[in-house]
């Protein structure tokens, strides 16, 4: 059996989201320039493209067209960037390095960098809105995208979570309390990702369900891997700060359960992940591998 090649195919896929994404985004030019300069900036800056890559794997695994997806997945990468950007501002997590660069705050000020969020999180609905039209697709599947997204990435999604991480620091925090967090702040686009993916590619209900259970076991073990990252991480390697959760004492799964606990928790989640995938031929090995890079990964 030939061993399914993770390095080259998510080489390709970041270099098809990346050309996408340089086509979507507004060139700087007007009067809104350095806006459109600031969002450009944070999008282009690298980084693993993980969550448009989940769509389009999952898409594949249940025979979408990728061209269909492209413009979802990309509103997917638009959405993670502009939340890094206001992750890492002053009234945040206040980090100076961000994929390697200077933040978006500290490269064009505090108040572009709001601005630029703002304008990435608005902007994702628009490239899907008009990727549907050009696509002709479903105007039923175009909603529930559009639904799965915003709930991802809204209150009881990526915003909720983070706002309980930011009402926890410096407080004791139980096991309930962390795993709300982990799966609304990291957890509930990564799963989003893959659904949206099966959802643009077609699959059936049954599909879909399972596709759901392995994103969400996907993305809580992405988030502790991520938290014992940031204790044994190379920052160099990375391209951001390390041990700022313990300095700004955060909840973590290292700091309640201990690093070796941690490391089995994420394991336990890869294992459910790629469990779920169980009732799915090879077109589903990419889910597969990137299952293992997660646990694996060193940035």
């Amino acid at each position: 059996m030939i061993q399914f090649d993770l390095k080259s195919y998510l080489k390709e896929k970041r270099h098809n989201v990346d050309s996408a994404l340089d086509a979507f985004l507004p060139q700087p030019e007007g009067f809104s320039a350095p806006l459109l300069e600031a969002m450009r900036y944070s999008v282009m800056a690298g980084g693993k493209r993980l969550r448009p890559i989940l769509a389009l794997a999952a898409s594949e695994a249940v025979d979408g067209v990728q061209s269909e997806v492209m413009p979802a997945a990309c509103a997917l990468e638009l959405i993670h960037t502009y939340s890094l950007i206001h992750d890492d501002l002053p009234a945040m997590d206040d980090d100076d390095l961000r994929r390697g660069v200077p933040t978006c705050h500290v490269a064009f000020g505090e108040a572009i960098a709001i601005l630029a969020g703002d304008g990435l999180l608005t902007y994702a609905f628009e490239i899907l809105a008009r990727g549907a039209d050009a696509n002709n697709l479903n105007s039923q599947k175009t909603l529930k995208v559009i639904h799965v997204l915003a709930k991802a990435a809204g209150i009881t999604g990526m915003v909720g979570g983070q706002t309980v991480d930011v009402i926890m620091e410096n407080k004791e925090i139980n096991s309930e309390q962390l795993a709300y967090i982990h799966k609304h702040k990291t957890g509930a686009l990564i799963q989003a990702s893959v659904e949206i993916g099966a959802i643009m590619g077609g699959g059936s209900r049954e599909q879909l369900s399972a596709l759901a259970e392995y994103g969400a076991a996907l993305g809580l073990a992405f988030q502790i891997v991520d938290d014992l990252l940031d204790i044994e991480g190379d920052e160099e390697i990375m391209g951001k700060p390390v041990g700022s959760d313990i300095k700004k004492n955060k909840a973590t799964y290292p700091a309640l359960f201990g690093i070796t606990k941690s490391r089995e928790k994420a394991q336990e989640y890869i294992d459910k992940a790629l469990s779920s995938l169980d009732s799915f031929d090879n077109k589903a090995e990419p889910l597969r591998a990137i299952a293992n890079y997660v646990i694996q990964r060193n940035r």
